[in-house]
């Protein structure tokens, strides 16, 4: 029998998740399709993440804030980027603000002043217009605010 038409009771599907959970943060959204993927059927799909829950394997809170931990201390991602990937995943806007109180506004500045240094040191560009453009481009897409970049952007170019 090959892994495809495996299935498994809601007591060996529960071992499973509550692995899957403790092994790293997950959010609702992933252990609903890591369910799915074991073809349990709805009833117990609920009952299981009814048990994660109270058994705390499974919190969304606690996700929201070690994601955007990750992603800012790793990633180097900004406040725009954590938030629209929260939001891809379901997270509700309190626990989004929460992940937010994570990040300290001290070293959110420095760490994007260090990245955008960074960033304008190692660019080969010799035109200085596409040299600020590739710069601002790359801020945005690690989802820095705009008037931050900008202004970083004209006093980097002086």
């Amino acid at each position: 029998m090959n892994e495809f038409y495996k299935s498994y009771t809601v007591a060996q599907a529960t071992q499973k998740l509550e692995s899957y959970c403790a092994y790293q943060e997950r959010c609702h959204e992933e252990v609903l399709q890591k369910l799915k993927s074991l073809n349990m059927i709805p009833q117990a799909i609920d009952a299981i993440i009814a048990h994660l829950l109270e058994h705390n394997f499974l919190n969304e809170e606690r996700y929201a804030r070690a994601f955007a931990r990750g992603k800012f201390r790793i990633k180097k991602w900004g406040r725009r980027r954590i938030v629209q990937e929260l939001k891809l995943r379901g997270i509700s806007r309190y626990n989004i603000e929460a992940a937010l109180k994570e990040i300290n506004d001290e070293e959110y500045i420095a760490t994007f002043n260090e990245l955008a240094g960074h960033l304008w040191e190692i660019s080969r560009e010799t035109q200085l217009l596409k040299k600020k453009k590739k710069i601002l481009d790359a801020l945005l897409r690690k989802g820095y605010e705009s008037n931050l970049i900008f202004d970083k952007v004209q006093e980097l170019s002086k």
